[in-house]
């Protein structure tokens, strides 16, 4: 029996969770937006069944459809409180990156999924890249010994027409700067390689080149793990002409690894004192030419959520994987406004207190 599957958001990465919902043989039974036109140009473009229902309200939606699983593709600020009401009403969800923007948020949708037993994964499909997955594999086995630190870059270009497809983007109250918009996978993924707990946060933002947004287009920080690691995170909108990479290095007393190109999507580097296997092999067969910086992630993480729904278990990628890579951003927003270091773990704080520091 096919699972009934609604879109709440008919934005830029839409699409992609239309193309994986149907590759995964999802019963989708409605999309939703404010936007009449939006949703008439994802029908057109996924070629949609006229069967499909279109909503400008999504609660309307949700109670006259009962979709057992909703992907959430809103602007970010709309992210919690959304995916609270599909929860109270028994949905399970996909959300968007990243899964709210408030701690506070994030928590409740933890604790209101846990007490009715709705799965929520956060949406951050890189895992599921050949590169990752290998690379974490590899970290499960212990190979690299003694972690010793790690970095993450994100060297992307978002120009002025960017911003200006949606005003939400770029605003503390619904967005959130580079590092929350556009670097959060691999902030992600560093946090996830480099053992999750994270004591101690340095960071310094900017807006260098982008004076008509509120946020950061450059965000620098040093992380301190609590197994004795370090990580750098280095992300920026600012690289002429366009996107350069996305790159993942770690360095273990035993190995160093390096994953690169748009998306964290090739291993450029593969170097184990075990000699487990040929690091010219590795790079040849865990790599992926996605079309664009979205990869190829989607597909197999909804068919992750649909084998986790029908036999009752978690996510790969749950909502307290999208939480921790919440937090860290926001810890990185703190220290950059507060001119001093960030113990963790955070309990309460939010995009928006940043607005006031302006």
């Amino acid at each position: 029996m096919s699972i009934k599957y609604a879109l709440i958001g008919c934005g830029r990465i839409s699409p992609n969770h239309i193309a994986a919902a149907l590759e995964n043989h999802l019963d989708i039974v409605a999309i939703c937006d404010i936007d009449k036109s939006k949703m008439d140009q994802i029908m057109d473009m996924c070629k949609l069944p006229e069967t499909v229902n279109k909503y400008t309200d999504y609660r309307e939606m949700l109670h006259k459809e009962n979709p057992e699983l909703t992907a959430i593709c809103t602007e970010s600020g709309k992210h919690g409180g959304i995916a609270l009401d599909c929860i109270d009403h028994g949905s399970h969800l996909i959300i968007e990156k990243p899964i709210a923007l408030s701690l506070e948020e994030a928590d409740e949708i933890i604790k209101r999924s846990k007490a009715r037993n709705v799965k929520v994964c956060a949406c951050h499909q890189n895992r599921f890249n050949k590169s990752v997955q290998k690379i974490r594999e590899a970290v499960e086995q212990k190979r690299f010994g003694k972690m010793l630190h790690g970095t993450a870059h994100i060297r992307w270009n978002r120009g002025e027409s960017y911003y200006r497809q949606a005003p939400w983007r770029g605003t503390w109250e619904q967005d959130g700067g580079a590092l929350m918009n556009q670097c959060i996978h691999n902030i992600d993924l560093l946090r996830w390689m480099m053992g999750d707990q994270v004591v101690e946060v340095v960071g310094m933002t900017d807006n260098l080149m982008h004076s008509y947004i509120e946020a950061e287009d450059l965000g620098l920080a040093l992380i301190k793990f609590s197994n004795g690691s370090y990580g750098v995170i280095e992300g920026t909108t600012n690289i002429y002409p366009h996107n350069l990479e996305e790159t993942l290095y770690l360095f273990g007393e035993r190995g160093t690894v390096k994953a690169g190109g748009k998306s964290v999507n090739v291993i450029e580097e593969w170097l184990f004192a075990d000699g487990l296997d040929k690091a010219e092999e590795v790079k040849a067969e865990y790599q992926e030419n996605p079309p664009n910086v979205y990869g190829y992630g989607h597909k197999p993480l909804y068919a992750d959520v649909v084998e986790a729904i029908t036999t009752d278990r978690d996510p790969y990628v749950t909502a307290e994987d999208g939480r921790r890579a919440l937090e860290l951003v926001l810890a990185i927003y703190k220290s950059a406004a507060e001119g001093k270091s960030i113990k963790l773990p955070l309990e309460k704080c939010s995009t928006a207190d940043f607005k006031l520091n302006e």
